[in-house]
């Protein structure tokens, strides 16, 4: 159990240590002796749990859905809203998901490497979630929620890639703000839009609520012993 769990905390700071470089340098510069540099682990450590740049790069991708993963809410709409600031709340400073994004965008990566994955992946979640809004009467007639979803993905990874080229993404919660401000009168029944947060501090916000229960988590765990 020991052996195991010391292989999963290498194989993430290995991960981390590559979103940094991945995120630093893109796809195409980044090298394993960057990246091992970085992680200070041994070459065999981390070719064990990666044979190749490209399965390194692939494991970076996979890794970006569960980083918006944010509480339920009865609001399926508000839930919706909080994974945006989640995720762009975590984008100032994870560095795994920095990388993971400019690995999603990195035209320069090779067939091997699927940097479609997140984009379809978010689809698929934000359509889901959509759905239950739907189910919930909480969307106009008129909604569509996989076109919908397709919309506020393309429209979030834009402004996210504005935000950083323009402010290094000191912006960002203001932006997904104002884009919240826009698309939820058009997607929302009038009678939800004053409950819904969107304010920019709200990832902020929601973060601290989850950093609060997993230190109560711990302490316990703790207790238990």
């Amino acid at each position: 159990m020991a052996r195991q769990e010391r292989a999963i905390r290498t194989r993430r700071v290995i991960l981390e240590a590559a979103g940094a470089v991945f995120d630093e340098h893109g796809y195409t510069a980044t090298t394993i002796s960057m990246v091992l540099e970085r992680a200070e682990v041994t070459k065999g450590a981390l070719y064990f749990h990666f044979p190749s740049k490209e399965s390194l790069a692939q494991a970076v991708l996979d890794e970006q859905l569960s980083l918006g993963a944010v509480p339920p809410q009865p609001c399926k709409l508000q839930e919706l809203v909080d994974m945006t600031f989640v995720f762009g709340q975590r984008l100032l400073s994870n560095s795994l998901l920095k990388g993971s994004v400019r690995l999603a965008v990195d035209q320069s990566a090779p067939p091997g490497v699927d940097h479609s994955g997140p984009f379809r992946q978010w689809a698929d979640h934000v359509g889901a979630v959509l759905e239950q809004a739907r189910d919930q009467g909480e969307l106009l007639p008129t909604v569509r929620p996989a076109q919908t979803a397709g919309l506020l993905v393309g429209a979030f990874a834009g402004i996210q890639l504005m935000s950083r080229a323009l402010t290094d993404r000191d912006d960002l919660a203001e932006r997904i703000s104002v884009l919240w401000g826009h698309l939820l009168p058009s997607i929302a029944v009038p009678a939800l839009l004053t409950g819904i947060d969107w304010e920019p501090d709200r990832g902020a916000r929601v973060l601290a609520t989850l950093d609060t229960a997993d230190a109560d988590e711990v302490a316990m765990g703790l207790s238990a012993r």
